[in-house]
């Protein structure tokens, strides 16, 4: 325990000019009184600490005692600092590891970098969650982080609807997507994608597994995602767009599917159909997860869309403009 106090001590006082007793006693979190006798200890041990006396004074360290990372640029030092996401490694029990790390480095780094990690967080953060949502951390998160770090194989249960499944898993990654949690992992001969938070239980075993070398985190979930997306778009609706509302459509829906909708879309002239102003249209085949999903998202466009088919959608649209226009009548 005081050893490592010690060690992270150095560092801190590596990685600037000079600390005060209090500034110490904060970031070791002991009193100032434990930090004057680790300071003598360092002395003693051969580290030159030196103490200034006075209201001005603290402790630094002579005589150029540092280990220098010489190779870094100042680009690539700033961009070390921005790799990691503080909220993610704290919900995967990994905030003191990375704590340690960027203060090694900092540590480490020459004196005309040292202002690197703070020149990047005064310019850049990441914000994982969306909007309108308080994320939750799922419970299961950080045995299972444990397992991905180490290689180790996991016994666990899933909730699959209203059933529990078991499964030996060999969890490759972990992704966090908009504030949710999933593990890339391994079943048997395919890969396949958890949600954490629908895991009941995790038993994390002593068994290893090896590695496919040719596996890309990255690539894999960006793979299943496009497949996930194309997946739940089982339904097709047809509509025509004003300009403003085909500007809009890729907010409010599937943005590929809009895209995609939208460029295979057939032009008309205002005169034909429901734009004013001089404006024109485009009539596109959307695909949609259902006829409820596409109500839901398409209302929000209000009178820059016009639903063509199928007729069932169509008339729940009409009605619903016929309840709202008796609202504001």
């Amino acid at each position: 325990m005081r050893a490592a106090r010690l060690i992270k001590m150095v560092l801190l006082l590596q990685s600037r000019p000079s600390m005060t007793a209090a500034e110490l006693a904060a970031e070791l979190e002991v009193s100032e009184r434990t930090v004057t006798r680790d300071a003598l200890a360092l002395s003693e041990a051969g580290v030159p600490v030196y103490a200034d006396r006075g209201r001005a004074g603290g402790y630094r360290l002579v005589g150029g005692y540092r280990t220098r990372l010489t190779g870094l640029e100042r680009g690539e030092a700033e961009a070390l600092f921005l790799s990691g996401l503080p909220g993610a490694l704290r919900d995967m029990g990994l905030a003191d590891a990375a704590s340690s790390a960027r203060l090694k480095v900092s540590a480490a780094l020459l004196p005309s970098l040292r202002d690197a990690p703070v020149s990047a967080a005064r310019r850049f953060h990441l914000d994982a969650p969306g909007w309108y949502q308080e994320p939750e951390t799922p419970e299961l998160l950080a045995p299972i982080a444990e397992a991905v770090w180490d290689d180790l194989m996991v016994r666990a249960r899933y909730r699959r609807g209203d059933t529990e499944v078991e499964r030996e898993l060999a969890p490759y990654g972990l992704v966090l997507k908009a504030g949710v949690w999933y593990v890339c992992a391994r079943a048997g001969s395919s890969f396949r994608t958890y949600r954490v938070d629908r895991f009941t239980a995790v038993a994390v075993g002593g068994e290893r597994f090896v590695r496919e070398e040719d596996f890309d985190l990255s690539a894999f979930w960006e793979e299943r995602a496009a497949e996930f997306a194309r997946s739940i778009l089982r339904a097709e609706v047809v509509v025509r767009l004003t300009d403003a509302g085909a500007r809009r459509l890729p907010y409010v829906t599937d943005r590929a599917a809009a895209e995609e909708a939208l460029a295979a879309g057939v032009s008309g002239d205002a005169a034909d159909g429901v734009a004013a102003g001089g404006e024109g249209y485009v009539t596109v085949t959307l695909p949609v997860e259902s006829e409820e999903v596409a109500f839901s998202q398409l209302f929000g466009l209000g009178p820059e869309a016009e639903v063509l088919a199928p007729a069932s959608l169509r008339e729940r649209f009409a009605e619903a403009a016929r309840r709202t226009a008796a609202l504001y009548r």
